[in-house]
């Protein structure tokens, strides 16, 4: 693999390290927070849990606006000045309006992260490496995720009861890195070639990628593809009815497997199978190093196995593990046994649509469209885990949840959608492993399926 593409789209994909850490540090001061301001069930799911869920939501409906005018290198600039804006504003918030406002702001470079780096990855890739390079991005925010727990664990205690301004603040160090990291990476060839029509640029830029044969090449096929799509067709148009489809779906599924249930609550819901709360915070890390193992696994095989066999797998890990969750809550199984059918549900997910999704949404629409077919895969996939996030405190709260004494009926739901899922892998996901950008666009922006 060309080291010198790897090292960019590291860099790239460091923004999915702050988006897994933003997104899961909440769950640290979830329940400190809840006492601090002792707000409603409503409040608190619509307003602290998951503002910076909507603040993605915008972000990722709105991140390929930035993409496609002032490209995907500053798009990933200006995330990581809103990272670190995030941390410091709600790590010194003096109320749970000023809170909420700056959460929001971190769901903003969330949501435009998942939109601009995995398409900047896309376009400075090859077939061959694209599934590695994407799941990058995958594999960074698993260990983000991971390192937020860990953080949070450690940090509990240290501020008394103002720990929790320690948990989010320290985001700002690794956002700040991030920020500086980006400046020296090149813009990606195709945007230059497509969105600015500067094929000196874009062949410049490709010749600093690859040898002159290979760039030149690559050049060529950039500009067939361009050629092809020149049409008037709006986005929503019959055109583009497959890979539209297809994200949706993917990104749907993605959230009604109970991932950010589980992730966002996953103190509260060891808490409640008996786990005291030390103990809770300090299981929850063994869930993300299970997450980071597996999605290293996931990112491996993606281009040997292909992101079909990978989805095969994880829906099947899916169905069984949620519902041997939803068995554990309904028989009141001991706290380790769901620990570990929670740790297989991570798993699963890992290395079936936690490796794939990224990737796969990145390479399906054509690159006239592609930030904006990027910003409709995320956006669902946003609205579902907002959606999820806000209305889980109605169900789980002590005094008022529909759910409050046993939550089991929630896994059963989740395992019957992957049994959707897995169908949908079957009989309607194509192969993408190994085919160029360009010719994916031929095969999916028409009628002809793969």
């Amino acid at each position: 693999m060309n080291s010198k593409i790897f090292r960019i789209s590291l860099t790239a994909a460091l923004s999915g390290f702050l988006f897994g850490f933003d997104t899961v540090v909440i769950s640290g001061a979830n329940l400190p927070i809840k006492e601090l301001w002792d707000t409603s069930p409503w409040f608190h799911g619509t307003f602290i849990m998951s503002m910076a869920l909507w603040g993605t939501v915008v972000g990722s409906l709105l991140g390929g606006i930035p993409c496609d005018r002032f490209g995907r290198k500053k798009t990933l600039f200006w995330i990581g000045i809103l990272y670190a804006a995030s941390a410091l504003g709600s790590a010194f918030a003096t109320d749970p309006y000023m809170f909420s406002f700056f959460r929001f702001i971190g769901g903003l470079g969330v949501g435009a992260s998942s939109v601009a780096a995995p398409i900047y990855i896309s376009e400075i890739s090859s077939s061959k490496n694209r599934g590695k390079l994407g799941g990058l991005y995958q594999f960074n925010l698993v260990l983000g995720i991971l390192i937020a727990f860990i953080s949070n664990y450690l940090l509990q205690g240290i501020g008394g009861d103002n720990d929790w301004r320690w948990m989010l603040g320290v985001e700002a160090l690794p956002a700040i890195l991030y920020t500086i990291m980006v400046l020296p990476i090149p813009n990606s060839p195709r945007w230059l070639a497509i969105n600015k029509q500067d094929s000196e640029g874009a062949l410049a830029t490709l010749k600093e990628l690859y040898s002159e044969n290979e760039a030149i090449t690559k050049l060529e096929e950039i500009k067939e593809s361009l050629s092809l799509s020149k049409t008037n067709e709006g986005f929503f148009s019959g055109q583009y009815k497959i890979p539209l489809l297809l994200a949706f779906l993917f990104a749907f599924f993605n959230q009604l497997s109970g991932i950010n249930f589980v992730l966002y609550y996953a103190p509260e819901i060891l808490e409640r199978a008996g786990l005291a709360a030390k103990e809770s915070l300090f299981s929850s890390i063994s869930i993300g190093i299970v997450n980071l193992i597996f999605t290293f696994v996931g990112v491996r095989l993606i281009d040997k196995l292909g992101r079909r066999k990978l989805m095969k797998i994880g829906s099947i890990g899916y169905i069984i593990s949620l519902g041997m969750v939803a068995w554990c809550f309904y028989t009141t199984a001991s706290s380790m046994i769901l620990l570990t059918f929670i740790l297989i549900f991570i798993a699963s997910h890992a290395i079936g649509q936690g490796a794939v999704i990224w990737v796969f949404i990145s390479e399906i629409f054509p690159q006239k469209v592609r930030a904006a077919g990027q910003s409709w895969g995320s956006g669902t996939h946003w609205v579902f885990a907002a959606i999820i996030t806000l209305i889980t405190p109605i169900f789980l709260d002590s005094d008022q949840g529909i759910f409050k004494e046993n939550p089991w009926p929630i896994f059963i739901f989740f395992s019957g959608m992957m049994v959707l899922q897995l169908l949908f892998v079957l009989f309607m996901m194509p192969e993408t492993k190994g085919v160029s950008l360009e010719e994916l666009s031929k095969k999916l922006s028409g009628k002809k399926k793969n």
